[in-house]
Protein backbone atom coordinates (compact mmCIF):
# COMPACT_ATOMS: atom_id res chain seq x y z
CA UNK A 1 0.00 0.00 0.00
CA UNK A 2 1.05 3.87 -1.26
CA UNK A 3 1.63 6.52 1.75
CA UNK A 4 -0.42 9.16 1.63
CA UNK A 5 0.87 12.07 -0.79
CA UNK A 6 1.55 15.38 1.40
CA UNK A 7 0.60 17.01 -2.19
CA UNK A 8 -2.91 15.24 -1.84
CA UNK A 9 -3.66 17.04 1.53
CA UNK A 10 -5.04 20.53 2.60
CA UNK A 11 -1.98 22.24 4.29
CA UNK A 12 -3.01 25.91 4.62
CA UNK A 13 -2.28 26.87 8.06
CA UNK A 14 -1.11 23.32 9.35
CA UNK A 15 2.25 22.69 10.90
CA UNK A 16 4.28 20.16 8.31
CA UNK A 17 7.22 18.27 10.70
CA UNK A 18 9.31 17.50 8.05
CA UNK A 19 11.69 14.97 8.42
CA UNK A 20 14.17 16.22 5.44
CA UNK A 21 17.99 14.62 4.86
CA UNK A 22 19.55 17.80 4.34
CA UNK A 23 23.50 15.82 5.51
CA UNK A 24 25.25 17.67 3.23
CA UNK A 25 29.20 17.86 3.19
CA UNK A 26 31.05 21.13 4.39
CA UNK A 27 34.18 22.94 3.89
CA UNK A 28 34.99 25.69 6.34
CA UNK A 29 32.20 25.42 8.17
CA UNK A 30 29.91 26.04 4.96
CA UNK A 31 28.09 24.27 2.27
CA UNK A 32 30.07 22.87 -0.10
CA UNK A 33 27.41 20.82 -2.17
CA UNK A 34 23.79 22.24 -1.78
CA UNK A 35 22.42 19.41 -4.62
CA UNK A 36 20.46 17.83 -1.16
CA UNK A 37 19.09 21.38 -0.11
CA UNK A 38 18.10 22.52 -3.55
CA UNK A 39 16.25 18.99 -4.32
CA UNK A 40 14.12 19.38 -0.70
CA UNK A 41 13.27 23.37 -1.03
CA UNK A 42 11.84 22.60 -4.66
CA UNK A 43 9.01 20.18 -2.89
CA UNK A 44 8.95 22.51 0.21
CA UNK A 45 8.24 25.90 -1.43
CA UNK A 46 4.81 25.09 -3.03
CA UNK A 47 3.64 24.11 0.23
CA UNK A 48 4.83 27.41 1.76
CA UNK A 49 3.12 29.31 -0.85
CA UNK A 50 0.36 27.48 0.06
CA UNK A 51 0.55 28.84 4.12
CA UNK A 52 2.43 25.46 5.47
CA UNK A 53 4.46 26.18 8.45
CA UNK A 54 7.32 24.21 8.07
CA UNK A 55 9.11 22.28 11.15
CA UNK A 56 12.79 21.36 9.47
CA UNK A 57 14.53 18.16 10.99
CA UNK A 58 17.64 16.95 9.85
CA UNK A 59 20.60 14.98 10.78
CA UNK A 60 24.24 16.19 9.80
CA UNK A 61 27.12 13.98 10.17
CA UNK A 62 27.54 11.17 13.06
CA UNK A 63 27.88 13.10 16.24
CA UNK A 64 26.85 9.84 18.24
CA UNK A 65 24.77 11.40 20.37
CA UNK A 66 26.87 14.18 21.23
CA UNK A 67 26.77 17.77 20.86
CA UNK A 68 29.21 18.77 18.71
CA UNK A 69 29.47 22.18 17.22
CA UNK A 70 31.25 21.32 13.65
CA UNK A 71 27.75 19.44 12.78
CA UNK A 72 25.34 21.99 14.61
CA UNK A 73 22.79 22.48 11.40
CA UNK A 74 22.73 25.91 11.74
CA UNK A 75 25.46 26.21 9.53
CA UNK A 76 23.36 24.99 6.63
CA UNK A 77 20.88 27.77 7.39
CA UNK A 78 21.95 30.35 4.70
CA UNK A 79 22.11 27.70 2.20
CA UNK A 80 18.63 26.54 3.71
CA UNK A 81 16.93 30.06 3.13
CA UNK A 82 18.43 31.03 0.04
CA UNK A 83 17.03 27.62 -1.71
CA UNK A 84 14.00 28.61 -0.21
CA UNK A 85 13.64 32.27 -1.06
CA UNK A 86 12.43 33.19 2.78
CA UNK A 87 13.74 33.88 6.17
CA UNK A 88 14.80 30.51 8.42
CA UNK A 89 14.50 30.72 11.95
CA UNK A 90 16.80 27.97 13.90
CA UNK A 91 16.19 26.37 17.11
CA UNK A 92 18.93 25.25 19.19
CA UNK A 93 17.29 21.94 19.86
CA UNK A 94 14.75 19.48 18.12
CA UNK A 95 12.63 18.30 20.98
CA UNK A 96 10.56 19.15 24.01
CA UNK A 97 8.58 22.44 25.20
CA UNK A 98 10.79 24.77 23.86
CA UNK A 99 10.72 23.73 20.26
CA UNK A 100 7.30 22.74 20.28
CA UNK A 101 6.29 26.10 21.39
CA UNK A 102 8.33 28.01 18.65
CA UNK A 103 6.64 25.42 16.31
CA UNK A 104 3.03 26.70 17.50
CA UNK A 105 4.27 29.96 17.07
CA UNK A 106 4.71 29.72 13.37
CA UNK A 107 3.18 32.18 10.99
CA UNK A 108 2.00 30.67 7.75
CA UNK A 109 4.89 30.46 5.11
CA UNK A 110 7.47 30.32 7.91
CA UNK A 111 9.94 27.99 8.50
CA UNK A 112 11.68 26.69 11.70
CA UNK A 113 15.25 24.58 11.54
CA UNK A 114 15.38 22.23 14.10
CA UNK A 115 19.13 21.52 16.01
CA UNK A 116 20.96 18.11 14.75
CA UNK A 117 18.39 15.27 14.95
CA UNK A 118 21.99 12.90 15.69
CA UNK A 119 22.36 15.24 19.01
CA UNK A 120 19.91 13.51 20.45
CA UNK A 121 21.15 10.05 21.80
CA UNK A 122 17.61 8.12 21.31
CA UNK A 123 17.63 9.02 17.63
CA UNK A 124 19.68 6.35 16.51
CA UNK A 125 18.02 3.93 19.37
CA UNK A 126 14.57 4.33 18.11
CA UNK A 127 13.20 5.77 20.80
CA UNK A 128 9.34 5.73 21.28
CA UNK A 129 9.89 8.87 23.67
CA UNK A 130 11.63 11.10 21.31
CA UNK A 131 9.50 10.04 18.84
CA UNK A 132 6.69 11.33 20.43
CA UNK A 133 8.53 14.57 20.90
CA UNK A 134 8.80 15.18 17.32
CA UNK A 135 5.55 13.65 16.13
CA UNK A 136 4.24 16.65 18.49
CA UNK A 137 5.68 19.75 16.16
CA UNK A 138 3.40 18.95 13.57
CA UNK A 139 0.09 18.93 12.51
CA UNK A 140 0.85 16.37 10.12
CA UNK A 141 4.22 14.56 10.44
CA UNK A 142 5.82 14.07 7.02
CA UNK A 143 8.51 12.00 6.01
CA UNK A 144 10.06 13.64 2.82
CA UNK A 145 13.71 11.38 3.62
CA UNK A 146 13.88 8.61 1.20
CA UNK A 147 17.75 8.51 1.29
CA UNK A 148 17.27 7.24 5.70
CA UNK A 149 14.16 5.23 5.66
CA UNK A 150 16.53 2.12 5.74
CA UNK A 151 17.55 3.17 8.97
CA UNK A 152 14.90 2.41 11.92
CA UNK A 153 15.54 5.45 13.77
CA UNK A 154 12.87 8.08 15.91
CA UNK A 155 12.65 10.24 13.31
CA UNK A 156 11.99 8.13 10.37
CA UNK A 157 10.20 5.21 12.52
CA UNK A 158 8.99 6.41 16.41
CA UNK A 159 7.64 9.57 15.41
CA UNK A 160 5.44 7.93 12.53
CA UNK A 161 4.18 5.85 14.94
CA UNK A 162 3.44 8.18 17.11
CA UNK A 163 1.68 11.04 14.85
CA UNK A 164 -1.93 11.62 14.95
CA UNK A 165 -1.24 12.60 10.85
CA UNK A 166 1.71 11.15 8.44
CA UNK A 167 2.37 11.54 4.73
CA UNK A 168 5.27 10.97 2.21
CA UNK A 169 7.19 14.43 1.17
CA UNK A 170 7.23 15.25 -2.33
CA UNK A 171 10.73 14.38 -2.75
CA UNK A 172 9.98 11.00 -0.93
CA UNK A 173 6.98 10.50 -3.34
CA UNK A 174 9.35 11.38 -6.45
CA UNK A 175 12.55 9.09 -5.32
CA UNK A 176 9.66 6.07 -5.59
CA UNK A 177 8.01 6.88 -8.85
CA UNK A 178 11.16 7.04 -10.41
CA UNK A 179 12.72 4.26 -9.02
CA UNK A 180 9.77 2.03 -9.40
CA UNK A 181 9.30 2.82 -13.03
CA UNK A 182 12.85 1.92 -13.51
CA UNK A 183 13.15 -1.47 -11.92
CA UNK A 184 8.89 -2.71 -11.47
CA UNK A 185 8.13 -0.95 -14.90
CA UNK A 186 10.97 -0.55 -17.28
CA UNK A 187 10.63 -0.45 -21.07
CA UNK A 188 12.33 -2.94 -22.86
CA UNK A 189 15.46 -2.87 -23.66
CA UNK A 190 17.09 -2.69 -20.56
CA UNK A 191 20.53 -2.37 -19.27
CA UNK A 192 21.94 -1.71 -15.82
CA UNK A 193 25.25 -0.34 -14.99
CA UNK A 194 26.65 -1.51 -11.96
CA UNK A 195 30.32 -0.54 -10.60
CA UNK A 196 31.82 0.50 -7.44
CA UNK A 197 34.63 -1.24 -5.22
CA UNK A 198 32.83 -3.55 -3.23
CA UNK A 199 31.02 -6.57 -4.28
CA UNK A 200 29.25 -7.48 -1.01
CA UNK A 201 26.51 -4.85 -0.62
CA UNK A 202 25.36 -5.55 -4.10
CA UNK A 203 25.33 -9.27 -4.38
CA UNK A 204 21.54 -8.79 -3.49
CA UNK A 205 21.44 -6.29 -5.78
CA UNK A 206 21.96 -8.59 -8.73
CA UNK A 207 20.19 -10.97 -7.67
CA UNK A 208 17.35 -8.51 -7.87
CA UNK A 209 18.37 -7.46 -11.27
CA UNK A 210 18.90 -10.35 -12.91
CA UNK A 211 15.06 -11.80 -13.35
CA UNK A 212 14.00 -8.24 -14.48
CA UNK A 213 17.08 -6.46 -16.47
CA UNK A 214 17.58 -7.53 -20.13
CA UNK A 215 21.88 -6.58 -19.95
CA UNK A 216 24.07 -5.84 -16.54
CA UNK A 217 27.22 -3.88 -17.79
CA UNK A 218 29.98 -4.32 -14.50
CA UNK A 219 32.51 -2.26 -13.56
CA UNK A 220 34.92 -1.28 -11.43
CA UNK A 221 35.14 -4.21 -7.93
CA UNK A 222 32.39 -5.89 -8.71
CA UNK A 223 33.82 -6.65 -12.33
CA UNK A 224 37.00 -7.44 -10.91
CA UNK A 225 35.23 -10.12 -8.99
CA UNK A 226 33.26 -11.55 -11.71
CA UNK A 227 36.59 -11.85 -13.75
CA UNK A 228 38.64 -13.57 -10.81
CA UNK A 229 35.79 -15.67 -10.15
CA UNK A 230 36.24 -17.26 -13.63
CA UNK A 231 39.70 -17.82 -13.20
CA UNK A 232 41.68 -14.24 -15.02
CA UNK A 233 44.73 -13.03 -13.61
CA UNK A 234 43.81 -9.14 -12.14
CA UNK A 235 46.71 -8.42 -11.04
CA UNK A 236 46.87 -6.58 -8.11
CA UNK A 237 43.57 -5.12 -8.48
CA UNK A 238 41.12 -5.18 -5.14
CA UNK A 239 39.50 -8.09 -4.97
CA UNK A 240 37.12 -9.74 -2.51
CA UNK A 241 38.04 -13.58 -2.73
CA UNK A 242 35.54 -14.72 -0.23
CA UNK A 243 32.65 -14.14 -2.84
CA UNK A 244 33.65 -15.92 -5.52
CA UNK A 245 31.15 -18.43 -4.78
CA UNK A 246 28.03 -16.17 -4.67
CA UNK A 247 29.63 -14.43 -8.14
CA UNK A 248 29.32 -17.44 -10.22
CA UNK A 249 26.06 -18.31 -8.70
CA UNK A 250 24.69 -15.28 -9.93
CA UNK A 251 26.34 -16.17 -13.32
CA UNK A 252 24.37 -19.35 -13.37
CA UNK A 253 21.23 -17.36 -12.15
CA UNK A 254 21.51 -14.85 -15.17
CA UNK A 255 22.01 -17.43 -17.61
CA UNK A 256 19.01 -19.04 -16.94
CA UNK A 257 16.69 -15.88 -16.38
CA UNK A 258 18.20 -14.82 -20.08
CA UNK A 259 20.18 -11.85 -18.46
CA UNK A 260 22.99 -11.21 -20.04
CA UNK A 261 26.10 -10.01 -17.70
CA UNK A 262 28.83 -8.03 -19.54
CA UNK A 263 32.12 -7.93 -18.33
CA UNK A 264 35.14 -5.32 -19.63
CA UNK A 265 37.20 -6.79 -22.25
CA UNK A 266 40.24 -4.41 -21.54
CA UNK A 267 41.22 -2.01 -19.12
CA UNK A 268 43.68 1.01 -17.92
CA UNK A 269 46.15 -0.65 -15.36
CA UNK A 270 48.55 0.89 -13.44
CA UNK A 271 51.44 0.13 -10.82
CA UNK A 272 49.19 2.34 -8.18
CA UNK A 273 46.27 5.16 -8.01
CA UNK A 274 47.65 8.50 -8.55
CA UNK A 275 47.38 11.52 -10.83
CA UNK A 276 49.14 11.51 -13.70
CA UNK A 277 50.51 8.63 -13.41
CA UNK A 278 51.86 6.77 -16.26
CA UNK A 279 48.98 4.34 -16.97
CA UNK A 280 47.79 2.42 -20.36
CA UNK A 281 45.38 -0.04 -21.55
CA UNK A 282 45.38 -3.78 -21.94
CA UNK A 283 43.50 -6.55 -22.46
CA UNK A 284 41.78 -9.06 -20.77
CA UNK A 285 44.22 -11.98 -19.90
CA UNK A 286 47.14 -9.37 -20.20
CA UNK A 287 47.32 -7.78 -17.08
CA UNK A 288 50.93 -8.01 -15.31
CA UNK A 289 50.80 -9.03 -11.66
CA UNK A 290 52.45 -5.89 -10.50
CA UNK A 291 49.57 -3.58 -12.15
CA UNK A 292 46.20 -2.36 -10.84
CA UNK A 293 42.98 -1.93 -12.86
CA UNK A 294 41.97 1.51 -12.11
CA UNK A 295 39.24 1.95 -15.53
CA UNK A 296 37.67 0.21 -17.50
CA UNK A 297 39.48 0.31 -21.28
CA UNK A 298 38.68 1.81 -24.64
CA UNK A 299 37.31 -1.03 -26.49
CA UNK A 300 35.45 -2.09 -23.39
CA UNK A 301 33.75 1.91 -23.33
CA UNK A 302 32.91 1.62 -27.06
CA UNK A 303 31.14 -1.65 -26.79
CA UNK A 304 29.54 -0.69 -23.56
CA UNK A 305 27.95 2.73 -25.73
CA UNK A 306 26.60 0.29 -28.35
CA UNK A 307 24.36 -1.53 -25.97
CA UNK A 308 23.48 1.72 -24.09
CA UNK A 309 22.51 3.40 -27.54
CA UNK A 310 20.13 0.68 -27.90
CA UNK A 311 18.42 0.61 -24.33
CA UNK A 312 14.89 2.20 -23.67
CA UNK A 313 15.81 1.79 -19.42
CA UNK A 314 18.82 2.63 -17.99
CA UNK A 315 19.85 1.95 -14.59
CA UNK A 316 22.80 3.07 -12.62
CA UNK A 317 24.48 2.22 -9.79
CA UNK A 318 28.65 2.90 -9.25
CA UNK A 319 31.40 3.90 -11.48
CA UNK A 320 33.30 2.34 -13.69
CA UNK A 321 36.57 3.17 -12.17
CA UNK A 322 38.57 4.97 -9.63
CA UNK A 323 36.64 8.20 -10.68
CA UNK A 324 37.81 10.28 -7.88
CA UNK A 325 41.38 10.11 -9.39
CA UNK A 326 41.82 11.39 -13.45
CA UNK A 327 42.60 10.05 -15.88
CA UNK A 328 40.94 6.61 -14.81
CA UNK A 329 37.11 8.86 -14.45
CA UNK A 330 37.79 8.41 -18.66
CA UNK A 331 35.34 5.60 -18.64
CA UNK A 332 32.75 6.60 -16.30
CA UNK A 333 32.10 10.31 -17.66
CA UNK A 334 32.04 8.77 -21.61
CA UNK A 335 29.42 6.56 -20.38
CA UNK A 336 27.62 8.96 -18.70
CA UNK A 337 27.85 11.07 -21.61
CA UNK A 338 26.33 8.21 -24.04
CA UNK A 339 23.48 7.58 -21.50
CA UNK A 340 23.04 11.57 -21.30
CA UNK A 341 22.67 12.45 -25.21
CA UNK A 342 20.22 9.16 -25.34
CA UNK A 343 17.89 10.65 -22.47
CA UNK A 344 18.23 14.26 -23.83
CA UNK A 345 16.97 12.76 -27.19
CA UNK A 346 14.03 11.06 -24.85
CA UNK A 347 15.49 7.17 -26.71
CA UNK A 348 15.49 6.09 -22.87
CA UNK A 349 14.87 6.22 -19.19
CA UNK A 350 17.86 6.94 -17.09
CA UNK A 351 17.95 6.71 -13.17
CA UNK A 352 20.74 6.71 -10.94
CA UNK A 353 21.63 6.60 -7.79
CA UNK A 354 24.43 5.79 -4.89
CA UNK A 355 27.01 7.84 -2.78
CA UNK A 356 29.88 7.56 -5.35
CA UNK A 357 27.36 7.26 -8.52
CA UNK A 358 26.21 10.76 -7.53
CA UNK A 359 29.42 12.53 -6.75
CA UNK A 360 30.75 10.75 -10.58
CA UNK A 361 27.93 12.07 -12.25
CA UNK A 362 28.57 15.28 -10.54
CA UNK A 363 31.80 15.77 -11.43
CA UNK A 364 31.08 14.23 -15.40
CA UNK A 365 28.58 17.14 -15.91
CA UNK A 366 26.35 15.06 -16.74
CA UNK A 367 24.13 14.29 -14.22
CA UNK A 368 21.83 17.10 -14.67
CA UNK A 369 20.73 14.77 -18.29
CA UNK A 370 19.86 12.00 -16.64
CA UNK A 371 16.19 11.33 -15.91
CA UNK A 372 16.25 11.23 -12.50
CA UNK A 373 18.91 10.82 -10.13
CA UNK A 374 18.59 10.26 -6.70
CA UNK A 375 20.38 11.45 -3.67
CA UNK A 376 20.08 8.47 -1.24
CA UNK A 377 23.32 5.99 -0.94
CA UNK A 378 22.47 3.16 1.12
CA UNK A 379 18.89 3.24 1.05
CA UNK A 380 19.29 3.25 -3.00
CA UNK A 381 21.38 -0.16 -2.86
CA UNK A 382 18.58 -1.57 -0.07
CA UNK A 383 15.76 -0.24 -2.52
CA UNK A 384 17.55 -2.36 -5.61
CA UNK A 385 17.57 -5.08 -3.19
CA UNK A 386 14.42 -5.27 -2.40
CA UNK A 387 15.21 -5.14 1.53
CA UNK A 388 12.23 -3.65 3.58
CA UNK A 389 12.84 -0.51 4.83
CA UNK A 390 11.15 0.90 7.96
CA UNK A 391 11.17 4.22 7.42
CA UNK A 392 8.72 3.24 4.27
CA UNK A 393 7.14 0.66 6.36
CA UNK A 394 6.11 2.62 8.98
CA UNK A 395 4.26 5.12 6.84
CA UNK A 396 2.27 1.98 4.90
CA UNK A 397 1.48 1.15 8.42
CA UNK A 398 0.16 3.98 9.85
CA UNK A 399 -1.86 4.67 6.58
CA UNK A 400 -3.32 1.09 6.94
CA UNK A 401 -4.42 1.51 10.72
CA UNK A 402 -6.43 4.80 9.33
Amino acid sequence: MAPVPLTSLDVSGKRLAVRADLNVPLADGKVSDATRIARFAKGMKPLLDKGARVVVLSHLGRPNGELTPALSLERIKPALSKALGRPVIFSDTCAGPGVERASELLEPGQVLLCENLRFERGEELNDPRLGAQLAALGDIYVNDAFSCCHRAHASTTAAVLAAENVAAGPLLMEELAALGNALDEPQYPSVALIGGGSVAPRLGVLKRLVPKIDTILLGGGLASAFLFARGYSIGRSFIEPEYADDVLEIAALAMVAGCEIVTPEDFIVAGFQRKGISSYPVPLGGIRANRRILDIGPDTVERYQEILRSARTILWNGPMGTYETPPFDAGTNALAATVAEQTRGGICVSVAGGGDTLVALNRSGYAKDFTYVSTAGGAFLEWLEGRSMPGLDALEHKEHAA
